[in-house]
C-alpha cells in the first residue's frame, strides 16, 4: 500500500529564489538563446518585477519589428 505524503511549500523560499541573481542569469541565458534564434535587430532585456525576475526579447529596430509582425518570428524561436 502508499503511503500518504503531505509536502509544505517554502513559499517565502520559492518568492526569494525566483527574485535571485541566479534566476536573473538563467533568464537572461534563455534571452538570449531566443534572440539569437530570431536574427539581427532583435534585443533582449532582464528586470525585477513585484514577485519575480522576467526577461524579454524584443524588436530593437524596424526592420525586425517589420519581420516579427510578417513571420511571427519571435513566436518561432520560442518553438511556438
Amino acid at each position: 500500500m502508499s503511503k500518504a505524503y503531505q509536502i509544505k511549500v517554502n513559499y517565502a523560499g520559492v518568492g526569494e529564489l525566483l527574485k535571485s541573481d541566479e534566476m536573473a542569469a538563467l533568464m537572461q541565458e534563455y534571452a538570449q538563446q531566443i534572440q539569437q534564434k530570431a536574427g539581427d535587430g532583435y534585443a533582449t532585456d532582464v528586470f525585477y518585477g513585484n514577485s519575480r525576475v522576467m526577461a524579454s526579447v524584443y524588436t530593437e529596430t524596424q526592420e525586425a519589428a517589420k519581420d516579427n509582425l510578417e513571420n511571427n518570428t519571435l513566436l518561432k524561436a520560442l518553438g511556438g
